[in-house]
């Protein structure tokens, strides 16, 4: 993976903490594309049925889309989730069941990205199917395991909180403090 231009940055976090909207809004807050996390499609395609056997190609969509994106990007691209995401799904879902081909991978693309924009767990939790911990003793498991899975690594980030534009408009200071970014393009802007 180049670490260089553009920035990879990656919307990290548990469940129901607002990582899609908050990449689709930085995307176009900086004019600059962003990769869906590819479960939620792969989801769609197999009407909720995922099983431990598909672990490998869930993972090669989200590094496929990632690199799609990064291909288009100019200084940035924010990735809805990524490969460490995908491990803790697995663990979690597939007990002993993740590739350790995507163990591997996740582990060496993480030290590629510039910084994981921690999204905390401070929003209304939103129903959803594929949803799996609504109840607050899930969600702050999900809030530690990914907070540890980062501090664990020594990977850079900034944690995100807030609602709304507030919770924009702490990713944007987090951009500009860590990295040096702002938006190139605001929304409204001629």
């Amino acid at each position: 993976m180049n670490e260089s231009l553009p920035a990879r940055v990656v919307i990290f976090g548990p469940e129901s903490t607002g990582k899609t909207s908050l990449a689709e809004r930085l995307a176009r807050e900086f004019g600059e594309p962003w990769a869906p996390e590819f479960v939620r499609e792969f989801w769609d395609r197999r009407a909720g049925r995922i099983e431990a056997a598909d672990l490998a190609e869930i993972a090669r969509g989200q590094r496929e889309g990632e690199e799609r994106a990064a291909a288009r990007a100019r200084r940035v691209v924010f990735c809805d989730t990524d490969l460490l995401t995908n491990v803790l799904w697995a663990d979690l879902l597939f007990p002993g069941a993740c590739p350790p081909t995507v163990r591997a991978e996740s582990e060496e693309r993480s030290r590629g990205y510039a910084l994981y924009l921690l999204c905390l767990s401070d929003l209304p939790f939103a129903p959803d199917p594929q949803r799996c911990f609504p109840d607050a003793e899930g969600r702050a498991m999900g809030a530690r395991l990914w907070r540890r899975t980062l501090e664990e690594r020594g990977l850079p980030m900034a944690e995100v909180s807030g609602e709304g534009e507030a919770r924009l408009a702490s990713a944007l200071h987090a951009l500009r403090d860590r990295l040096g970014l702002v938006p190139s393009r605001r929304e409204g802007d001629a």
